[in-house]
């Protein structure tokens, strides 16, 4: 389940946005859990707000200035309202103050404070993103992620069929390795799912007879990715005579796959001799960039046939 502390967050965001913990036990425990921040209609983070309070309440100098002018009942409104969202962390932006009624509400509820130099605009556009990637829904699937030519192309099949040994053969053209074995994936925006290695796994490829290849040390800095952007399905299928007399010489009709709740464009490569996989996925990720760009080789050559025979009944 995706979820990170606060005293988490501090520490992997401490040094880009200068943060200080300002009140609150650096121990502390408070989480933002995915499955309850998306069940809920409050903002991850954002400007100090009473009426659709946020996770984590950001303070500049405005909010405090709206807080000091405030008359006693509407401030100790305001703040019962604070006290009741079940806010994680408010940040002081801007070397800004911290008013008194907020650092009471804070002691009382046990909410951190962390202050920051930094302007609330800079220390949202920064926070907001990571806050996504770390929450985002995940899931694992076992094959091969690479990086082929810009597109993420996950290599999957049946156990044996040769996932690794393309693997390596497209490292040995330039392109480069995300995961092998198992690909950890994350939906870091609606239409977007990212994949990246354990970090047991990470650099180490795994090859039939060869043991564990550690792909940075022998091919270099540039065949190894962190992380990438899952576009393309290629599934190896181990394939008799019988299977290739049945294929769809002109598929028209582009094949998906559910992950997530996003599809995902897939393409079926049947194996035998003789077959070159690591040209063939290259050009399944050609054309998909050209699919991509509205340039569909088969329809334009079904339209340019149709076009030809229509020529000679005339």
């Amino acid at each position: 389940m995706p979820q990170i502390s606060i005293s988490k967050l501090f520490e992997e965001n401490r040094e880009k946005l200068g943060l200080t913990w300002k009140s609150g036990s650096e121990n502390d425990d408070k989480k933002f859990i995915h499955e309850t921040v998306s069940q809920t209609n409050q903002g991850l983070i954002g400007h100090l707000n009473f009426i659709h309070p946020n996770w984590i309440q950001v303070l500049s100098k405005d909010e405090a200035d709206h807080l000091n002018q405030l008359d006693p009942k509407s401030l100790e409104d305001n703040i019962q309202r604070l006290s009741e969202s079940g806010m994680s962390c408010i940040i002081a932006a801007g070397g800004v103050s911290i008013p008194e009624s907020l650092s009471t509400l804070a002691l009382s509820t046990q909410t951190p404070i962390l202050c920051s130099e930094r302007s609330s605009l800079e220390i949202m556009w920064r926070l907001r993103p990571y806050l996504w990637r770390v929450l985002a829904p995940t899931d694992s699937m076992h094959g091969v992620l690479l990086d082929v030519l810009g597109m993420g192309v996950m290599i999957t099949g049946e156990s044996g069929v040769g996932k690794s040994e393309l693997a390596l053969e497209l490292v040995s053209r330039g392109h480069g390795l995300v995961a092998d074995d198992v690909v950890e994936l994350n939906r870091i925006a609606p239409e977007t799912l990212e994949g990246h290695c354990p970090e047991i796994l990470r650099d180490f490829l795994e090859v039939r007879g060869l043991g564990m290849l550690n792909i940075r040390i022998i091919f270099g800095e540039t065949a190894v990715r962190r992380r990438k952007n899952l576009n393309l399905i290629v599934h190896l299928k181990k394939a008799s005579s019988s299977d290739f007399n049945a294929l769809e010489r002109l598929p028209i009709e582009n094949v998906n796959e559910n992950i997530m709740g996003l599809s995902i464009r897939k393409v079926i490569i049947h194996v035998a001799a003789g077959r070159n996989l690591a040209v063939l996925v290259e050009a399944a990720v050609r054309n998909y960039v050209l699919q991509l760009r509205g340039i569909n080789s088969t329809k334009d050559f079904l339209e340019r046939h149709e076009q030809e025979m229509e020529n000679k009944e005339n």
